[in-house]
Parts: C-alpha cells; sequence; structure tokens
C-alpha cells in the first residue's frame, strides 16, 4: 500500500484521539477502580475455594465467548466504516446478527454434544456449567453492541454504560451473596441480570433500528467478515491460553484453592492495569483506521502513541513489582490470599507487554493479516502451556508466574519481528530515554526506603516513588529534554 504523508491531518487526529481519551477515560478509570474493589469484596466474601470456582468459571466464560462471540464484535468494528461509507449499513447489520445467532446455536449444541470433555477439561459442575452457557448470550449481545457504539464514535455512551455494567453487577453479587448465600454462582447470577439490563440500554443508545433491516444474506459479503474474524478468534483463543489457561492447569493439579491464588493475582493485575492502559489504545484504534482507509501513514501516529504507552505503563508495573505485598495488602485482600501477591511481578510485567503488542499487531488487522497474530500468539500460549505443566508440580505460584510472563515477552518480541511490508514502527527513543534517566531518582529512593535510611509506610513509599519518577520525567519534558519522537 502506498501511504499519503498529511501531517495537518496527522496532528488533528492526534487532538481527536486525546480528546477521545478522555471521554473513554471515565469508563476506563471506573472500571479499574470497579475492577480494585472487586479484589477486597470478593475475597472477603468467598472463601478460598468458592473464589476458585469463580475463577476457573469465569476462565470457561472467556473460552467460549471468544470461540463464539467476540470475534463478530470486533468484525463489527472493523468493517462498519467501511459499509457506512458504502451505504449499505442494513444489508452489513443483517450479516453480522446473523452470524451472531448461528454461533449461539452451535456453541449450545457443541457444548451438550461434548460436554463430557469440557466436564473433565474445566472441572466445574453441572449448575456452574449451565450458568455460563446462559450467561454467554447477554455477553454476546453486549460485545457486539458495544463495537458498535466504538464503531459510530459514541465515547461517552460507552463510557457510562461500561461504568453502569461494572457497579451493578458487584453491588447485585454482593445482594445474592449475603441474602441467598450461593457462593460463587452469586457472582454469575449478578452478571447475567446486570448485563442483560444493560443490553436494553445499549440497544437505544446505538439506535441501531435507524439501519437494522433483515435483507438477504450474500455470501461475497460474509466471506471478508470471517475471513478477518476467524483469525481474530482464534488469536484470541491463544491469548486466553497465555492469560487464563494457567487457572485450569493449576486448579486441575492442585485444586481449587490453588487456583484461587491465581486467580487473585490476576485479579490484582491484568483487570486493573488493562483498563487503564487501554484508555490510549480503545480511542486510538478506531482513528487508525480510518486514517488508514483513507490511505494515510499511520506509522507516526502509532508510534507515538507506543511512546505515550510505555510512559503511563513502564513505571507503575516496575513499582508495583518492586512493592508487591505492600500493594496486595493495600487493596484490602483478605490475609488468606496474601500469598498471591507472589504473583504480581510476574503478572504486571506480563501485562505490560501484553498490552504493548496492541500496538505492534495492529498492523495485521489494518492489512486483514490476523492469521498472522494468530500464529505468534499460538505460539506464545503453547510455550506458556508447557512451561505451566513443567514448572506448577515443581515451584507451585512462581512456575505460573514464570510461564506467564515468558509467554507474553515472548508474544512481543515475535510480534515486533514479524513486520508486514511498509509497517516498518520507529522506537520511540525520546520517550524511552526520558523514562531511563527519570527512573534513576526513583531508583535511589525506593533503596533509600528499603535501606531503612527513609522510614515511613509502604503505602507511602509507593506512591512517593511514582511521584518523584513523574516529577523528573516533566522537568525533562518541558525544560531540558525537549525533543518529540
Amino acid at each position: 500500500m502506498e501511504y499519503v504523508v498529511n501531517k495537518e491531518l496527522e496532528e488533528k487526529e492526534t487532538r481527536a484521539i486525546f480528546t477521545d481519551m478522555l471521554k473513554y477515560a471515565p469508563s476506563k478509570l471506573c472500571g479499574m477502580f470497579g475492577n480494585v474493589i472487586t479484589v477486597p469484596i470478593y475475597t472477603n466474601l468467598f472463601s478460598t475455594e468458592q473464589y476458585g470456582l469463580y475463577s476457573v468459571s469465569i476462565a470457561m466464560l472467556s473460552f467460549l465467548c471468544i470461540i463464539f462471540s467476540d470475534w463478530v464484535g470486533l468484525s463489527g468494528l472493523r468493517f462498519f466504516r467501511a459499509h457506512q461509507l458504502e451505504n449499505d449499513l442494513p444489508k452489513y447489520m443483517t450479516m453480522i446478527v446473523s452470524i451472531l445467532t448461528i454461533n449461539m446455536c452451535l456453541m449450545f449444541g457443541l457444548s451438550f454434544l461434548l460436554k463430557d470433555a469440557m466436564y473433565s477439561f474445566f472441572h466445574v459442575p453441572l449448575k456452574y456449567f449451565m450458568a455460563v452457557l446462559l450467561l454467554i448470550i447477554p455477553v454476546a449481545i453486549r460485545a457486539l453492541l458495544q463495537q458498535i457504539l466504538r464503531a459510530q464514535l459514541k465515547s461517552v455512551s460507552y463510557s457510562f454504560t461500561t461504568i453502569l455494567n461494572q457497579f451493578v453487577t458487584i453491588g447485585l453479587t454482593v445482594f445474592f451473596a449475603k441474602f441467598f448465600n450461593l457462593g460463587a454462582a452469586s457472582i454469575l447470577l449478578g452478571m447475567g441480570v446486570a448485563i442483560s439490563l444493560i443490553d436494553v440500554l445499549l440497544f437505544v443508545q446505538c439506535d441501531i433500528m435507524k439501519v437494522f433491516k433483515f435483507q438477504k444474506v450474500e455470501w461475497k459479503f460474509i466471506l471478508p467478515i470471517i475471513k478477518y474474524g476467524l483469525p481474530v478468534m482464534a488469536t484470541a483463543l491463544s491469548a486466553w491460553i497465555i492469560t487464563q489457561s494457567n487457572k485450569i492447569i493449576m486448579g486441575g493439579i492442585s485444586g481449587f484453592t490453588k487456583a484461587a491464588f491465581v486467580g487473585v493475582g490476576y485479579g490484582l493485575t491484568l483487570p486493573i492495569l488493562m483498563p487503564l492502559f487501554a484508555m490510549l489504545t480503545v480511542a486510538v484504534i478506531p482513528r487508525v483506521i480510518n486514517m488508514y482507509e483513507a490511505k494515510i501513514d499511520v506509522r507516526p501516529i502509532i508510534t507515538k502513541f507506543m511512546g505515550y504507552y510505555m510512559l503511563l505503563a513502564l513505571p507503575l508495573v516496575a513499582i508495583m513489582s518492586a512493592y508487591s505485598m505492600d500493594y496486595t495488602i493495600l487493596l484490602k485482600t483478605n490475609e488468606k490470599f496474601h500469598e498471591a501477591c507472589t504473583l504480581v511481578p510476574y503478572f504486571s510485567f506480563g501485562v505490560f507487554f501484553l498490552g504493548l503488542t496492541d500496538y505492534t499487531t495492529l498492523q495485521y488487522h489494518l492489512a486483514n493479516k490476523t492469521h498472522l497474530e494468530f500464529i505468534i500468539k499460538l505460539i506464545s500460549g503453547i510455550v506458556g502451556v508447557i512451561l505451566n505443566i513443567i514448572f506448577i508440580p515443581k515451584i507451585g505460584l512462581v512456575g505460573v508466574g514464570i510461564a506467564t510472563f515468558t509467554a507474553n515477552f515472548l508474544y512481543f518480541v515475535l510480534s515486533a519481528i514479524v513486520v508486514l511490508p511498509d509497517f516498518h514502527l520507529n522506537i520511540p527513543k525520546n520517550t524511552l530515554c526520558r523514562i531511563g534517566i527519570s527512573a534513576i531518582p526513583a531508583t535511589v529512593l525506593y533503596f533509600l526506603f528499603k535501606l531503612g535510611v527513609i522510614s515511613v509506610h509502604g503505602t507511602i513509599q509507593f506512591f512517593a516513588t511514582i511521584a518523584i519518577f513523574y516529577c523528573f520525567y516533566g522537568i525533562l519534558k518541558f525544560f531540558i529534554y525537549k525533543t518529540s519522537d
């Protein structure tokens, strides 16, 4: 593809991305806050075995959603603008809804046909198995409608429904657990009721009835969606292998109690960090797609926001890892789950590299070559599974951490190596240089705290180290080392 360099449009889109980021920020920050408070709520509400059962059930839910629904929603985002420009949105929406409906029917059929294999793989009781299957229906509808909102650039509506969904789910979960004593099933029931209500709201926000009309489905329109979506599904499944399969493997080897520690380690990192990091990516991707469709060179803007991502993410995960126990206590995690702090350094740096791949793999989505992303993520996932199976019986939780970090880091490395023609990204070297210089005083302060030269509470140490880093970075950026990437 031949790019057109348009600096004026690039600057305009950069400003627009920051504007969108501010609009998405409430949903992501509240989502992060919601995930923060679920850790103390759920660890104090449920026993280790019940929390482990919940963790495995959610892993099963995400597994089935990846195969049967999530990729349909992402296809809705990727091709919405192209069909909007061609004035054939009614036909497009008919195709998307038809594919999702067929997928739901296939899911129920295959789940009952293969129920024995799924029982033995996930180790969940029958009532949890059935609850997860029913829960997928509202979750699938939500996934599609949320992506349509993103395609419509309705960031405020997206933020509002995301925030509402988070807190209604938590409230209903506590209600069902306290008054009906349903154990881990309280969370699944709370999610089901909350998401069903949110689906109604999303339906109104999308105003989909203006463009949705049942029309004859044509294969020439369906094939590009399937060609794009199936590799996306396979890629997401590979990501599931990296981030979720460790719960299943740990549960199978050591039972739900040990799986609970993996679930808490996961809850302390990925669901908290990813919404924060996604404030950038959720705003960047739709704008980049629109620029690419207009044949504008998108590489400079991707490189620029990759640097912003590193500035946001790298210092935070480094300090979280250094203060893993203080961080675990800070989140009011029940004492019986404190052992999960062992996983925080491994999981948090794994999340950093996983988030970074949103930028390095965007090339595959723009060029509709998502099969490449699938291949490199599958390789990484298989390596992660092998390492989990080898390390868990020998070194327990540390083995889970090493395997998960290795898989995420390998995925990033492969995505940086396998580059499509004309998609080479520059390293944001000036941003990285400022980060490296700013890390020096933060590291000095960290060791002064650890050696007892300065004696303050661990929580104060945590936030003071972060503050020192960003103070020095701001001085460098605005007064000394001003050069942009």
